[in-house]
């Protein structure tokens, strides 16, 4: 026993050194090796990615704070990338998991990846981030659970579901990547899946009388979707990390990226109902289902699948914006969230960004402001940290739509630590967007239709909007946020529409300060994999 806690002890110091993790807070440890496999989603045999044997993959569990060692085996025949929806990494870009941070973990490779879930509650979901993966699996669900002193504005429910949501195609990964590299966008998903099942594949058990909480992320590629149970109302309680006012709600529209949770009583007679999900702002309208399975029925699932929303965008806005923050729950920390008066604060700039679809040289594409990201040869972070000249246009993202034609480039926004910029979401397209920012959490302050001008502020949410990491825009419309730039680092901003950012529709905004201080930054881990023109170099010597 003695023997056995020095070995501990001697494991965290290891990682103190090493990784300069919390040596405060718990450890959770890790192990995952990510290997092909044959999978039928939706009955016809497919490559899928694994993770430990499992589609989707292994769920995370964690409290805040907790520091999460993660290691990754990589047993595909392509190099891989792991990234993290809505963790926002404090001070540790490094840990980010996308190709503008990270070199990939190359086959028969391993990579620990070393987390903190700093001030952080709520439900979020992982995925690999290279190559198209995301189209094969790899996914899976995180759970950031409130410490035990911290007071939550519900009462425990009886259960917790994770539900990993999203559309899908029968197609390879491999062969859709092919599709789009060759400047064609992808062809519609050929069905839905619920936790990598198809209709009524997937059961969730439940005991009369009691309540549930539903943790719902939409990790499809390319279509927002619709989530309603039978019979059954819901309590929306969180998003993305932010306790909720607690609306009913008969279906919720959960859009590319995004994670919700809602608590739900099985108050019903004992039988099966259906847990439906279905596409929306579709041509040709997607439906797959799970069943809600009481204990005690012995009537299966019968009759029509009830039906939901389709293509009203008023209905989806209406909604929208009647999401707001609990102002007097506690967040991770025991304090209220309305504590913070971010309405009080006024941004130092406004960025506003435009999306377009694109042509270039004679090839698909997608931009904003006129610029269709181009990957490096080497991830930015690694560019930066070294110096490392022609690698990327620091300045050249810009901060205003240009109304010219799009071009390639490797673009970075400059900003800088402690700012509060305002940013203007502007869609001229006739179809949603959903955008997500790594490393962050910010304010929704507006959204509606049209062109968005100063005049727009007026309707803004200064009180009470929900913070959260990733936000839709409806066609011809506009989103405003507001968000502190707090966190140091290089970071994706990017389309959760996985074909528009694998086509451009991303960049990465550099939050910088001269102080080169661990208190603001992280220094480089040790075990960073270095690739391009960064290969040969050292990290750090402790």
């Amino acid at each position: 026993m003695k023997s056995c806690k020095i070995l501990c002890f001697l494991l965290v110091l290891v990682l103190v050194q090493l990784f300069g993790v919390n040596g405060e807070n718990p450890y959770r440890f890790f192990t995952w090796k990510f290997t092909y496999g044959d999978i039928y989603p939706l009955g016809v045999k497919q490559e899928g990615i694994l993770i430990n044997g499992q589609f989707p993959g292994p769920q995370i569990d964690a409290v805040t704070n907790d520091n999460l060692i993660i290691n990754v085996y990589n047993y595909l025949r392509e190099p891989l990338l792991v990234s993290w929806d809505g963790l926002q990494h404090r001070r540790n870009s490094w840990q980010d998991g996308v190709y503008g941070t990270n070199c990939p973990i190359m086959p028969r490779r391993n990579f620990t990846f070393v987390l903190q879930v700093k001030d952080q509650i709520g439900s979020f979901f992982y995925f690999p981030s290279f190559l198209f993966h995301k189209a094969a699996g790899g996914f899976g669900g995180i759970r950031i659970w409130s410490r035990p002193r911290i007071p939550v504005p519900f009462p425990p429910p009886a259960g917790d579901f994770t539900v990993l949501a999203g559309d899908w195609f029968k197609t390879n990964h491999y062969r859709l990547r092919q599709v789009l590299e060759s400047g064609r966008n992808l062809p519609s998903p050929d069905g839905l899946l619920i936790n990598g099942r198809g209709w009524n594949g997937y059961t969730f058990t439940v005991d009369q009388g009691k309540t549930y909480r539903f943790r719902i992320s939409n990790v499809g590629l390319t279509t927002s979707i619709n989530f309603r149970i039978q019979g059954h109302s819901m309590k929306l309680i969180e998003v993305e990390g932010s306790h909720t006012l607690q609306n009913s709600l008969t279906s919720l529209d959960v859009h590319l990226g995004q994670s919700y949770s809602v608590l739900v009583t099985a108050d019903q007679p004992p039988k099966d109902y259906y847990v439906v999900v279905s596409s929306r702002f579709t041509s040709r309208v997607l439906t797959t289902t799970a069943v809600l399975h009481y204990s005690n029925s012995f009537q299966r699932v019968s009759g029509p699948v009830p039906g939901g929303p389709t293509i009203q965008i008023a209905w989806s806005l209406n909604q929208a914006r009647s999401i707001r923050r609990n102002l007097t729950a506690s967040g991770p920390r025991p304090n209220p969230q309305g504590s913070y008066h971010y309405g009080m604060i006024k941004p130092s700039r406004t960025i506003v960004l435009a999306n377009s679809n694109a042509w270039i040289n004679g090839k698909q594409r997608y931009a904003v402001n006129s610029v269709s990201y181009v990957a490096p040869d080497t991830p930015l972070k690694l560019a930066d940290y070294f110096k490392i000249p022609g690698v990327f246009n620091l300045g050249g993202m810009p901060t205003n739509p240009t109304f010219g034609s799009a071009y390639l480039q490797t673009a970075v926004m400059n900003a800088n630590f402690h700012e509060f910029v305002e940013i203007v979401f502007q869609n001229w397209e006739n179809e949603v967007q959903s955008w997500h920012i790594d490393g962050y959490s910010f304010f929704v302050v507006g959204m509606d239709g049209g062109q968005w001008s100063p005049a727009s502020r007026l309707g803004y949410n200064l009180r009470d909007g929900v913070a959260r990491c990733t936000i839709q825009v409806y066609p011809r419309s506009w989103t405003a946020i507001y968000m502190a730039l707090d966190n140091v680092g290089m970071w994706n901003i990017r389309s959760e529409n996985w074909a528009r950012q694998y086509l451009g529709q991303q960049f990465y905004m550099r939050v910088y300060t001269p102080s080169n201080s661990w208190r603001d930054e992280s220094p480089i881990p040790r075990n960073a994999l270095l690739c391009g023109r960064a290969s040969g170099r050292h990290t750090r010597p402790f």
